[in-house]
C-alpha cells in the first residue's frame, strides 16, 4: 500500500527505459524465456527434487522450482497419476490443461508404493535428493516411511518439505487441505464488502497458491541455510496459516483493537456497473477524493457540501445512500467512457475485465507472461510464465509437462538401477 501512496504523490522523474535506481531495464518480453549463454547455470541447476505433491498447492510451488533449473522428479500412482490428471473431462484425457499449466519442467515416475519393491525404488532416489516435497494429510508421508526422521538418517543434508491443511497438530490436524475448506476456517470466507453480500467461494484458488508459494520459499530458505550451515531441516507450511498471514493487517487490528478492518467496504471504493460492463473504482489515496469524483462523474453538485457525507465517518454511516448515487451516475454510459473521466481526476480506476480479456491484454503481452511449448501427444500448448524476472537467470521451459510414468526408465537409470532390475520391476507391476 505504501508503494501506491508513494506513486501517487511523488514526482515521476523516472526516464522510460530505465529503473528507478537508473539502471536499464531490458523489456520483460525481451527476457522472457530466452536461452542463456551454456556457461550461466540457473540458480537451482544442480538441485534434485523427489515430488511427491498433487492437485496445485504443491505442483506450483514445485514447478516454479522447475522454472529456475532445479531437476523435479514427480512421483505418481500407476494408471492414474495426479489428482488433477483426471479432474476435468477432457478431450486430452491426462494431458488436460489442469495438469500442463502446473507439471512443466518435472519428470515422471509412477511407482506403486504400497509395494515394497515400490519403497525401495524411491528410497533410492532419496538417498542423494536435495529436497522431498509433500501436500499429503499430516502422517501420511510417516505412515509410508518417507518421514523426515526416517530420511535424515540416510541423508541427513535432505531438506523435507511438506504443506497440509492444518500442520500436524492440534483440532483439525486430521482434516486434508483443500482451498474452500481453508477459506471457510480462516475467516476469508466470512469477510465481504457487507453484510448484505452472502458468503460464497472465491472462485480463484488463492489458499492453495499463497500456500505453495510460501513452500517454495520455505524450500529456498532451508536451502541457504544448508549452504551455509551444512543441515538439511523440515519445512512445514499450511493452508491455515497462509490465509490468517494474508490477513495480516485485518487481525492486527481485531487482535488490538477489538474491531476488523474492511477494505471492500471503504464509502467511496466499489464495482459499479456500467452501459458495456463494469469500472472498479478506489476513491482513496487522493485530495478531497469525494470532491474528485463529484467532478468526474459529472453531477450537479459537490457532494461533500451536504451534511451526510461531509466527513469519512459520515460517508461510512450512509454508505448506501452515497454509493446509489454513484451507482445511478455510472450506469448511464460506457466502461471506457467513466474510466476516462476518472483517469482525469486522478482517481484509482479500472474497467473489470475477464480472464480472457486480460490474456488478450497489451499489458500481458509487453510482461511475457504467455508462453508456448510443444507437447508430443497435444501439440502448441499456450501457458503462463513465472512471475519473478531475473535478469540473468530469467526462467525457462525445457520440458512439457511429462505423461504418466514417462521417465521411469530414465530416471531409475541414472539413480544406479540396471536394465535388468528395472525389466524385472515393470513385469512387478512396481513400475507402470
Amino acid at each position: 500500500m505504501s508503494t501506491v501512496i508513494d506513486d501517487l504523490f511523488a514526482e515521476d522523474t523516472t526516464a522510460e527505459g530505465t529503473t528507478p535506481e537508473g539502471t536499464t531495464a531490458a523489456p520483460a518480453a525481451e527476457t522472457a524465456g530466452m536461452p542463456l549463454p551454456a556457461s550461466t547455470p540457473l540458480p537451482l541447476d544442480g538441485i534434485k527434487i523427489v515430488d511427491f505433491t498433487q492437485v496445485f498447492m504443491g505442483p506450483s510451488c514445485t514447478q516454479l522450482l522447475g522454472d529456475y533449473g532445479a531437476d523435479i522428479i514427480k512421483v505418481e500412482r500407476p494408471g492414474a497419476g495426479d489428482i488433477s490428471r483426471n479432474s476435468f473431462p477432457d478431450k486430452d484425457g491426462q494431458d488436460n490443461p489442469i495438469f500442463l499449466s502446473i507439471n512443466r519442467n518435472k519428470r515422471s515416475i509412477s511407482v506403486d508404493t504400497r509395494t515394497d519393491e515400490g519403497k525401495d525404488v524411491l528410497r533410492r532416489l532419496l538417498s542423494d535428493a536435495d529436497v522431498v516435497v509433500s501436500n499429503f494429510r499430516s502422517g501420511v508421508m510417516e505412515r509410508m516411511g518417507f518421514g523426515y526422521e526416517d530420511l535424515k538418517e540416510q541423508n541427513p543434508g535432505i531438506i523435507w518439505a511438506s504443506g497440509t491443511g492444518f500442520g500436524p497438530e492440534g483440532p483439525y490436524s486430521h482434516k486434508g487441505g483443500q482451498d474452500a475448506i481453508a477459506q471457510a476456517y480462516s475467516g476469508v470466507m466470512w469477510r465481504r464488502e457487507s453484510d448484505d453480500v452472502k458468503p460464497s467461494i472465491y472462485p480463484t484458488t488463492l489458499c492453495d497458491y499463497i500456500t505453495g508459494m510460501h513452500l517454495m520459499q520455505g524450500i529456498l530458505l532451508a536451502l541457504r541455510t544448508r549452504e551455509s550451515a551444512g543441515v538439511g531441516q523440515k519445512v512445514e507450511v499450511t493452508m491455515y496459516d497462509s490465509m490468517l498471514h494474508l490477513q495480516m493487517q485485518e487481525a492486527c487490528m481485531q487482535l488490538n483493537r477489538g474491531y476488523e478492518v474492511n477494505w471492500g467496504a471503504m464509502p467511496l471504493s466499489g464495482v459499479f456497473e456500467t452501459t458495456d460492463g463494469a469500472v472498479c473504482m478506489v476513491g482513496g489515496f487522493t485530495p478531497d477524493p469525494l470532491a474528485r469524483i463529484s467532478e468526474a462523474l459529472g453531477l450537479d453538485e459537490d457532494l461533500t457540501l451536504r451534511p451526510e457525507f461531509a466527513t469519512l465517518e459520515q460517508q461510512f454511516q450512509h454508505k448506501p445512500a452515497l454509493q446509489a448515487i454513484f451507482r445511478e451516475r455510472i450506469a448511464t454510459n460506457t466502461t471506457e467512457y467513466w474510466t476516462g473521466r476518472l483517469e482525469d481526476k486522478g482517481l484509482l480506476n479500472a474497467p473489470v475485465h475477464t480472464l480472457e480479456q486480460t490474456l488478450a491484454d497489451a499489458q500481458t503481452q509487453a510482461n511475457g507472461m504467455i508462453v508456448e511449448a510443444d507437447h508430443p501427444g497435444v501439440g502448441t500448448v499456450k501457458m503462463l510464465n513465472a512471475p519473478i524476472r531475473l535478469s540473468a537467470t530469467p526462467p525457462t521451459i525445457r520440458r512439457v509437462a511429462p505423461r504418466l510414468g514417462e521417465h521411469n526408465v530414465e530416471v531409475l537409470l541414472e539413480n544406479g538401477f540396471d536394465a535388468e532390475t528395472i525389466e524385472r520391476l515393470q513385469q512387478l507391476g512396481v513400475l507402470r
